[in-house]
């Protein structure tokens, strides 16, 4: 965790807190066309996420942590751990854990059907990240995203989303979840960096992505993904709240 750490502040320093556009549940000033097209021109850190599954142990540290940090509310996950149970002839049955979030891709297919430009991917670092302040709320993005990593905020009622915590890493933070992830499953770092952890990790291991046949590119890369669970991106979260609450609501 401290070498993950070590290797992102390193490439941080290419990052300026100035040139950060809104994200899910914030407001920012609107950005130029100029602005947009100057994008495919920016240099700098690309940031993607690496997770080991051979080290997640399906805690939901990284669910709970996610939901603080970001006040996501009751029902909705920016991020959670699916459990399933792998069944093969001849095999026993083996419990698999599958962390799931946005993908923050390279070719997002939420981007193009968003009718106000309110997704869009941030200059020079490569997030997928929504301007709150112009989403209306139709849901196209959410129903676009084949990940399953979008929904409406009951509360805001705008699109929201994972965001790689970007107002954590714009100050030099690891996301919230790569911070709790008890195991050292979560990996987050810069892709353009050949010494940082998560290129190391993508040069030393067989990595897979969810639902390569989109052809989206995604930036969340897994090692030790089951091939049966690469199309699997929809389900019920296994974090589900104390059994304290479910009491009260059933009363």
């Amino acid at each position: 965790m401290a070498t993950n750490r070590r290797d992102f502040l390193r490439s941080i320093g290419t990052v300026t807190m100035g040139a950060a556009a809104s994200v899910a549940g914030a407001s920012s000033p609107a950005r130029s066309a100029t602005d947009t097209a100057g994008a495919a021109a920016a240099k700098g850190p690309h940031h993607g996420m690496v997770v080991d599954l051979r080290k997640c142990i399906g805690c939901q540290a990284c669910t709970v942590a996610c939901i603080m940090e970001n006040d996501v509310p009751e029902g909705a996950f920016r991020t959670h751990v699916s459990v399933y149970e792998i069944v093969r002839e001849g095999k026993d049955p083996a419990m698999a854990m599958l962390p799931r979030l946005c993908n923050h891709c390279d070719e997002p297919a939420c981007v193009p059907v968003c009718p106000v430009g309110a997704t869009f991917k941030q200059e020079g670092t490569g997030e997928v990240l929504v301007d709150a302040s112009r989403c209306v709320g139709c849901g196209y993005c959410v129903q676009a995203c084949p990940y399953d990593a979008r929904f409406i905020n009951e509360e805001t009622q705008v699109a929201d989303k994972c965001t790689f915590c970007f107002h954590r890493t714009s100050a030099g933070l690891l996301p919230a979840c790569v911070e709790t992830c008890v195991g050292g499953a979560r990996n987050f770092g810069d892709l353009n960096d050949p010494d940082s952890v998560v290129s190391k990790l993508l040069a030393e291991n067989a990595v897979a992505v969810l639902r390569p046949e989109m052809k989206t590119h995604p930036n969340v890369f897994y090692i030790g993904l089951d091939q049966a669970l690469s199309g699997r991106v929809a389900g019920e979260p296994a974090y589900h709240p104390p059994f304290t609450q479910l009491e009260e609501e059933t009363a």
